[in-house]
């Protein structure tokens, strides 16, 4: 009896920890950013904290698994992508030649970007990516985001690989809602989001 309870005392707590860790991994998660297409907004290896149920909304910027959405560069099952909700599904999105972001006949601010990003970054192509079937941004016309998708650019425009070329992501691919710490030089460009 005194053998079972010895072996109790210690398996109870790693039982305990293991089912904690878990239902917390269903809420939260940590990740770091890799790459450039967040900056200088999220930079290259910060490590920002994500939010697994949260709602996502216009500009949230979301974590979602990449593999069967790129179209133009290698992917794995691990690959996660960080970019910025532009359209919610069914909305209509138009992106104006000045820059303007309109969605559902609405203007949309986007001061979390310099003038810059706003037109040219994001009005600009990239050369070796074609544009995706079903987005029109390049055209300045209006396009409808699909059911149960999104539409995500990255907040470094100019380089950033997203939606424009790769198409809408499925909501089944979104992992959850990124958020910066409150010691983050950019947490407010990060954590705020338009509330519907």
């Amino acid at each position: 009896m005194r053998r079972i309870k010895q072996i109790g005392d210690w398996v109870i707590p790693i039982v305990v920890g293991l089912v904690m860790a878990l239902i917390i991994n269903q809420f939260f998660g940590m990740q770091v950013i890799a790459g450039s297409s967040m900056s200088p907004i999220l930079r290259n290896g910060e490590v920002v904290y994500r939010l697994n149920k949260a709602k996502v909304r216009h500009n949230t910027v979301i974590s979602f698994y990449a593999q069967g959405i790129e179209k133009n560069q290698a992917t794995t099952a691990k690959t996660i992508y960080v970019k910025r909700v532009i359209g919610l599904p069914g909305e209509r999105v138009k992106y104006t030649a000045k820059g303007k972001l309109w969605v559902n006949g609405k203007l949309i601010s986007q001061n979390y970007l310099s003038v810059y990003q706003q037109k040219q970054g994001t009005l600009d192509p990239q050369a070796s990516y074609p544009e995706a079937a079903g987005v029109k941004i390049f055209e300045n016309k209006e396009f409808t985001v699909p059911k149960n998708s999104y539409f995500v650019l990255g907040d470094n425009r100019n380089i950033s690989n997203d939606s424009r070329y790769y198409g809408f992501v499925p909501e089944k691919k979104v992992i959850g809602v990124v958020r910066a710490p409150f010691w983050a030089a950019k947490q407010v460009q990060v954590n705020a989001a338009e509330v519907d």
